[in-house]
């Protein structure tokens, strides 16, 4: 083969190389293009949404509604489905017409405490030491009740003690360890503090304990967690439940 042959040649399977390419790009990009044409669901806002709106809200209220637009005009983030934002809150206003992101909404806990309270709900720190609050054990999220003993009437040595508050939401858990001893020496009930949301009726019953009698948070439990009858508990009570008549009569326990 001569060098004027071979040249040809090789110019001859690069112009085929080329061609294959070019023909390659063409039928992508019109693809592309096609695919860029078609329709694909997104969802709205109905009317406006405010920022602060939990996405439950959002779908209950029926804030939302299903349209359906080109796919080169989809705007990063769009959800198809209102269930990708039901746990989520929504952090911007987000205005009639206009496409729902997921860019706009972030969970309560990403949002601080005042995203997690609604309604009557009330946020309040409480201050105590390292067993009444469970420092190291209470998580945010958890649920707790809480146990008062207190003098009735004051000054006549007549205690009684119940559980005055049940399934409190915890917004921030105490921090436990020597470091955070030494961050809060000094502060009132011993350096913890937990924040707890409570209604603005509860806060009263939760503010009274703090004040005037000893009292206790104790831990439910995170699942099918059920409550006793209500009760009262004092001193004659505990030394009388379950004993016989003449077994008080014999260790000297008197009155009725």
């Amino acid at each position: 083969m001569t060098y004027r042959v071979k040249n040809i040649t090789i110019a001859v399977a690069l112009a085929l190389v080329a061609a294959l390419l070019t023909s390659f790009y063409v039928t992508n990009y019109q693809r592309n293009v096609r695919q860029d044409e078609t329709n694909v669901p997104v969802f709205v806002a109905a009317s406006d949404i405010p920022a602060g709106t939990s996405g439950a809200e959002i779908e209950t209220r029926g804030l939302l509604e299903r349209a359906e637009i080109v796919r080169r005009s989809v705007v990063p983030g769009a959800i198809s489905s209102p269930e990708q934002v039901a746990d989520l809150v929504s952090t911007q206003p987000i205005f009639a017409g206009e496409q729902v992101t997921t860019r706009r909404f972030a969970t309560p806990s990403q949002r601080g405490i005042k995203a997690q309270l609604t309604g009557v709900q009330r946020a309040i720190a409480v201050a105590g030491d390292e067993q009444q609050l469970l420092a190291g054990t209470l998580r945010p999220g958890d649920r707790v009740d809480v146990v008062t003993s207190f003098e009735d009437p004051p000054r006549s040595g007549i205690f009684y003690s119940r559980i005055v508050l049940r399934d409190i939401q915890v917004l921030k858990a105490p921090v436990s360890g020597t470091a955070a001893e030494g961050i809060t020496a000094g502060a009132q009930g011993g350096g913890f503090a937990a924040t707890l949301a409570v209604t603005d009726t509860q806060v009263q019953k939760l503010f009274w304990s703090m004040k005037n009698g000893d009292w206790h948070l104790e831990l439910r439990p995170p699942v099918d967690a059920a409550d006793s009858p209500e009760n009262v508990e004092s001193s004659r009570s505990i030394l009388r439940e379950g004993v016989r008549p003449k077994q008080l009569e014999d260790a000297g326990v008197g009155g009725n």
